[in-house]
């Protein structure tokens, strides 16, 4: 093997190496260049929405100054007050409400799919949840508009528009992103913890809420948060069923309005400074959104902290 070419300095023997040829250098490096690419437009375009709102929203916030645009407690662009604080608790009063009612059956259906349902019901179950998600939300608002609204107009006495009835829609919105992300959390828990839990003989009901749930916490709240980004962010359902009156409702079952839905009702007919502040609305939408993803990100930050520390 000494006089053997293929037979490097340090005996190692190179005959089966073989370079890789142009064509594929070349497909490599263009597939990274797309990629880099596409991962480039995505960046571009959020900057470049955050940068147009921002332009076309703030001349009238450094007008009247943040904290009159914040914390006005009157929306009445005809006689130039552009406080934007009831529509900021409107959406608020929302969210929470939604969240309130939709999480636990979000949380209940995904436990049921990932520790309960056999795998027959799951293959029923989990495509209806799915579903779910693939609805459009103006088909929501609909069935609100229609269905529960004249319901709840006849238990309360009144017209059936406000929160209750945007929180019972909302949560039934939400809990496919809900449900969705906390089966994933759950199923990510390794199988030697359960068999650990059922070995020190507890029942599937103590192994479900004093094991699994507590382990799967963080990724739980990461799909809570999301699923409160899609309740703050959504449009038409709220839009068709809140009532749309920008001032502080005095209960849960009269006319309110939220940033989303005003804006959707005032676009088409806005101009000079009321369409700027329009923009201003979704500037601290923008802002919303961002806060919850970064709070997503270092929440998953700590959760990879702890399991590195373990």
């Amino acid at each position: 093997m000494d006089g053997d070419p293929r037979t490097d300095v340090d005996g190692t023997n190179k005959g089966n190496l073989q370079l890789m040829s142009r064509s594929t250098y070349i497909k490599e490096t263009t597939l990274k260049n797309l990629f880099l690419l596409c991962a480039f437009v995505a960046v571009m375009g959020v900057a470049l929405i955050f940068l147009f709102v921002g332009w076309r929203g703030w001349p009238l916030i450094a007008d009247i100054g943040v904290g009159s645009f914040l914390g006005g407690a009157e929306w009445n662009p005809t006689d130039g007050l552009f406080g934007i604080l009831p529509l900021i608790w409107g959406s608020v009063v929302v969210m929470a409400g939604a969240l309130v009612l939709g999480t636990p059956l979000a949380v209940g259906t995904a436990v049921f799919l990932s520790e309960i349902a056999s795998p027959k019901m799951r293959s029923l179950v989990r495509p209806a949840v799915e579903l779910l998600a693939g609805i459009p939300s103006v088909i929501f608002g609909f069935f609100g508009l229609i269905v529960l609204r004249p319901l709840i107009a006849q238990m309360t006495g009144g017209l059936g528009f406000g929160a209750v009835t945007a929180w019972i829609i909302l949560a039934i919105m939400i809990v496919p992103t809900i449900a969705t992300l906390t089966e994933d959390a759950l199923n990510s828990i390794s199988p030697g913890v359960r068999e650990a839990s059922y070995a020190m003989g507890a029942t599937t009901w103590q192994t479900i809420y004093k094991v699994l749930i507590p382990s799967a916490k963080i990724g739980i709240l990461d799909a809570i948060i999301l699923g409160m980004g899609r309740a703050i962010g959504e449009t038409m359902a709220v839009l068709m069923v809140v009532g749309n009156a920008p001032v502080f409702p005095e209960g849960v079952t009269v006319p309110l309005s939220t940033l989303t839905s005003q804006i959707v009702m005032d676009m088409p007919y806005a101009a000079g400074d009321h369409r700027t502040a329009l923009f201003g609305m979704a500037i601290v939408l923008f802002m919303v959104s961002m806060g919850l993803v970064a709070a997503v990100r270092l929440i998953s930050r700590f959760q990879t902290s702890i399991s590195g520390g373990r």
